[in-house]
């Protein structure tokens, strides 16, 4: 084996998320027949993972491979690239922990994968690597996790509704439920969102650098919603999404345009969704009192070290309990306008089609978000003379356009079907 590359290498496998991309990776390379290995800093923690990942899932991993890798050594990052077809990065917060990895990856043939949710980190990796990437035969696709494999499948499906016309515009309504046990967020998930609002403004000009040139602008836009509002197509208290997938869904709309994919930009506004007013104002109060204190040195101190107390014990430096993790699931309603014909696109005028389609998921942060990403693995190993852009730096949606990702999350219990088609 030393002389021949693992298909798969988990990095920070000894991470929360990264135990259960272990657990999904031994499933998945037993159904694919797929060599993998584990990979992070610790000899004896990775030794454990193996160990745990064993008792849940049956599977004797006596014989797992373990590499050593560390973010702060370039030499060790280089090894683990050269030993691996296909890294999957799950060390975040990727601001601080993420380039190496990516750099490291790109000069030694390695396609990346990451589960990064936070729009700063994946702009810039395209701003600075896209080219580099694509001149090594390299794919970097990140946010392969539910932040934003369902959106981007979402987006795709309602695409191929609209195959004999043309798809416009998109909502997408996020529904998180929980069982008894209640649901919790691990804390490297909320350090990577308070590191990531208080660079926000970063964004404006790095999108500048990114896109110098705009988009041709939507002819029917959605009517803007407000910031809270009640929604008659989920029957639920609605606020925008403030995760990555608005901002991977915009730039697969860019990737897609500018290849000939689509002749017309898609609008995508997604939403959560609440389960009554007052859980809806709870959560705008504790938004409202994030936001200020991300703008000081010191607020982010206080978010940082009171997560618990701040989160009324929601964040966890443990993540949430199996009991938690097994009693959450996600639904996400997509209502998609556009027009039923080339005849009606010709015409003009306002789209007269409506296509709601429901995916519904297992818990999105450790249970789907490997699934998504280990399928999304599967496919840059298997099937990528399907895919349209076959290197560079991509979101799914571009790297997976053509490909099985429907079918594959469908079979893995990611599931997506049509609710109504109607005139309007």
């Amino acid at each position: 084996m030393a002389s021949e590359k693992f298909d798969l290498v988990v990095f920070g496998a000894s991470g929360f998320t990264g135990q259960y991309v272990v657990d999904e990776v031994s499933r998945v390379a037993e159904e694919e027949n797929l060599t993998w290995a584990i990979a992070g800093r610790n000899m004896a923690k990775l030794q454990k993972v193996l160990s745990e990942a064993s008792k849940r899932t049956g599977k004797d991993l006596s014989e797992a491979a373990i590499i050593i890798a560390d973010t702060t050594s370039k030499s060790s990052l280089e090894e683990m690239a050269k030993q691996a077809k296909v890294v999957l990065n799950c060390v975040g917060p990727y601001r601080f922990f993420g380039e190496p990895v990516v750099k490291a990856c790109i000069e030694h043939g390695a396609h990346h994968l990451d589960i990064c949710g936070e729009p700063q980190f994946l702009e810039t990796m395209q701003l600075l690597y896209h080219s580099k990437a694509k001149e090594n035969n390299v794919l970097v696709i990140g946010a392969t996790g539910f932040d934003s494999v369902p959106a981007e499948a979402g987006i795709m499906y309602l695409q191929e509704k609209f195959a004999s016309g043309q798809l416009t515009n998109v909502e997408g309504f996020l529904s998180i439920q929980t069982g008894p046990a209640g649901g919790a967020m691990n804390f490297a998930t909320y350090e990577s969102a308070v590191h990531g609002l208080s660079n926000a403004k970063e964004l404006i000009n790095l999108r500048k650098s990114l896109y110098p040139e705009p988009m041709p602008k939507i002819q029917h836009r959605l009517p803007k919603r407000s910031s809270l509002f009640f929604s008659e197509e989920v029957k639920k208290w609605c606020l925008p999404f403030m995760g990555s997938d608005r901002s991977v869904v915009y730039r697969t709309t860019r990737s897609h345009f500018s290849a000939g994919i689509l002749k017309n930009p898609v609008e995508f506004f997604p939403y959560m969704c609440m389960s009554s007013l007052f859980s809806a104002l709870k959560f705008v109060t504790f938004g409202l009192i994030f936001n200020f204190l991300c703008k000081f040195s010191f607020g982010r101190w206080i978010l940082l070290n009171f997560s618990n107390v701040i989160t009324l014990g929601v964040v966890k430096k443990g993540g949430p309990t199996k009991e938690q993790i097994e009693g959450s699931s996600a639904t996400i309603t997509f209502v998609g306008h556009g027009y039923d014909s080339p005849d009606s696109v010709k015409a003009g005028g306002k789209p007269n089609r409506q296509v709601t389609a429901r995916l519904t998921a297992p818990e999105i942060g450790y249970v789907t978000t490997p699934i998504c990403m280990l399928q999304c693995a599967v496919l840059v190993l298997k099937e990528g003379d399907k895919m349209k852009f076959r290197s560079g730096v991509l979101t799914p949606g571009a790297a997976f356009f053509g490909t099985s990702l429907l079918e594959r999350l469908n079979k893995h219990n990611v599931k997506i079907e049509t609710v109504s088609d109607t005139t309007i």
